[in-house]
Formats: structure tokens, sequence, C-alpha cells
């Protein structure tokens, strides 16, 4: 049965959830499972945004039967030729042999490497500022490359003020019937996943992220309609204030953010103890995390939340441990930067740790050490303690600037 809904006149929400997948892209868990957004337009003629995930074939294709009511489709246009987004071209082209399938020259060059189906007479080439007229509405293209593959274009319908934004402003989460912003608590139920989101799938790319916003701030958009999570049609800034924020790896809280590895527990319990005293000088909403039992994908996003981060590793085979290596490249690898750092070690005979993800630290830009570096030998002792207390209040200090 189709299961779709009205997004604006004559424009309709043909997408689906997958609440069964566990790892994003085999990768990133996703408890709340993921939405596969795709609209349909109907005017003279009549056109999918982009098509969604294998998945959901299923719901797709009797979303898209219902809504044309037994009209032919006309175009698809695709903004982005992810897997998750491509995976019902070939079956669009079977059910509707006459459809036109609009994109750049990228796009079209990766349906070839991605499918067999013959499009010769088959496809529209569009280039940066290009239109499509359907009728009594037009569709813009604008390329905004990198954001997070090299294809990507968004469309923007000029009557209704529309964006279709491929994967930018996107979330995990599947909808759960609430499809639009204002129909959700955001704050309290999609802004860790949004955020989780963005940092670990186009964190890396944050000037072309701000290249793309500058594109975008010519227009006037009233809705912004993704390929994943909630449609946006209120509080519009609120969104890009955010993207702003991270695509320029500026910390949306001043906040702290503990990190810590630990075999047997002594490192954990020196991160327990730092974060009492930086509650005793009044720091609030404190987060805590064991590197090895916290996702990777969980703790970039706090990265990018959070101004200041403490990394607390014992000393393993004479390197970092592994669970704080895997951290700290993929900071490295997702271009995260402007941050203030505290340093804490432990090493029962030779620590040498902090040395190591200083270096580290040192290969990313904007990144502030604070001193003094905690060395703890086995346990927490006075004269670490003392060290502790110290950079408790470098901290302090820190913050309050």
């Amino acid at each position: 049965m189709y299961c779709t809904r009205k997004v604006a006149e004559d424009i309709y929400w043909i997408g689906g959830s997958d609440r069964r997948l566990a790892l994003f892209e085999n990768l990133f868990p996703i408890p709340r499972g993921v939405a596969y957004n795709s609209y349909l337009i109907m005017d003279e003629k009549t056109v999918v945004m982009d098509t969604a995930d294998a998945s959901i074939t299923r719901q797709f294709i009797e979303n898209i039967a219902h809504v044309l009511q037994g009209r032919p489709l006309d175009y698809l246009v695709v903004n982005h030729m992810e897997p998750d987004h491509c995976a019902n071209i070939e079956e669009l082209l079977v059910r509707y042999p006459e459809m036109k399938i609009v994109g750049n020259a990228k796009t079209h060059n990766m349906i070839r490497q991605f499918y067999d189906a013959d499009l010769e007479g088959k496809t529209i080439t569009v280039k940066e500022g290009d239109t499509l007229a359907l009728g009594k509405r037009t569709l813009h293209f604008f390329f905004a490359p990198m954001v997070h593959w090299p294809e990507v274009m968004v469309s923007w319908e000029e009557t209704d003020k529309i964006l279709f934004s491929a994967d930018a402003f996107g979330s995990f989460g599947a909808l759960n019937g609430n499809i639009f912003n204002d129909e959700l608590n955001f704050d309290r139920d999609w802004l860790a996943d949004a955020r989780r989101y963005y940092t670990n799938i186009v964190g890396k790319y944050g000037p072309q992220v701000q290249n793309a916003l500058k594109k975008l701030s010519a227009l006037e958009i009233q809705m912004i309609c993704p390929l994943h999570g909630p449609i946006w049609r209120s509080d519009l800034g609120y969104l890009l204030d955010k993207y702003d924020k991270w695509s320029r790896y500026e910390p949306e809280d001043k906040a702290v953010a503990i990190m810590y590895a630990s075999m047997y527990g002594n490192t954990e319990n020196a991160a327990n103890v730092l974060a009492a005293e930086l509650a005793e000088a009044g720091v609030k909403n404190i987060a805590v995390y064991d590197v090895s039992n916290t996702h990777v994908s969980e703790l970039i996003a706090e990265v990018f939340r959070c101004s200041h981060l403490v990394l607390a590793s014992p000393t393993y085979n004479n390197g970092i441990y592994p669970a704080m290596l895997n951290l700290l490249h993929d900071m490295k690898a997702l271009n995260v930067q402007n941050r203030t750092v505290a340093l804490m070690e432990n090493g029962s005979w030779a620590p040498s740790s902090a040395k190591q993800v200083r270096a580290l630290l040192d290969e990313m830009k904007g990144m502030e050490i604070l001193e003094p570096v905690v060395t703890v030998k086995s346990a927490l002792k006075e004269d670490s303690m003392n060290s502790l207390r110290e950079l408790a209040d470098t901290l302090v200090k820190s913050l309050n600037a």
C-alpha cells in the first residue's frame, strides 16, 4: 500500500524508512533507522526528485504509481548518485521507458559506472544555473561538488521556493509519519543524529559546504527537502546556522568533553576525578566518554560540538591506546580544527602517549594544547593529583575566557 504525504501543492513525499538496517554505509550505527526521501512534482510535466535505496523499492514504486494515477513519468532529476538514492534508476527506466534522466555530466558518467542501462537518448545534461520548465513550475540547478560527492547538485523550485538539497541538511533516523520539522521536537529527538550525520558524512568538506551556503544565500528558500531526515518548512535559520558553524569548524557549545581509554580503570578514575574537579569549579554539562565502548561516530559528533576536549590515554605497546588512536585518525580525516585540548597519559614504566597524541594534534589546524599535561604512573597519586588540579584550573580559566 502506498504511503505518501503532500509537501506543497502538487508536490509529494514518496520516500520511506528502513528500521532494520544496523549500520549506515556499513559503518555508522543507526539504532533509530534511516529515512530515504524522494519527491514527485505533478505539473504539466511530472518529475521524480532522486530515487531511493533498494531496501524500500516496493514502497517507493507503489508511492509513485499512486501519485501519478496513470500519468507518464517525464523526468527523473538525479541530484546525487550515492546508491542509497540512485538504486531505483534502472527500475524506473523499465517501468517508464519514455522518462528522461536529468543530471550533470558527472551524474551520467556515474550512472554508466553503476548500471548497464542503455541511456541513449534518455538523458538531459544540465550545467550550473540551467533550468527545467515543468509548466507552472521551473527547476533551477546549482552544483555543490563534494557535499559530499563530486557530482552533487541541488535543485531549486522557484514557485514555492523549495530547495531539493541532496544529502545536505539530512539526518540519521527513520521518519515516523511526521516528516516536517515543525511536527517534531527536533532538539530533543533529532539534533544529535543530525550532528552525527553531518560531522561523519560531510564533516571533512567544510570549505565546500561554505561555498554551497554562499551560493544558496542568493536564493529565497522557504522549504528544504533533503534526502534523509525531516523536511524543513519553518525556522530555516536555525538549521543554516548549525551548518555554518559545523562547516567553519566552530564549536557549537562552550563545553568540555572528556574522552578516555582505560584498560584496568586507573585512567578512567583520573578522568572521573578531573570531571569532579571541573564540576566543583562550576563547569556544567560535562560529557565523559570511554572511547572503547562509544562508537567513534558519536565521539566525532561531540568533538564538533564541544569547544574543549580532554584526551586521556594509557601508553600501549609504546604508542597510543588503539581506540584513542582511531579517534585521532578520524579527527584528522574529518578536518577537525580550532579546538582547545587537554592531555592526560598513563604508563607504569614509560608513559609516552601524550607526546604522541600531541604530535597528531599538531597536524590539525588551530588546535591549542593546554598545560600541564597530566602524567599518571599506574594510578592517580598525590603528585599527579596536584598536576590534575592545575589542569582543571587551566581548563576553567580557558572556558571562562
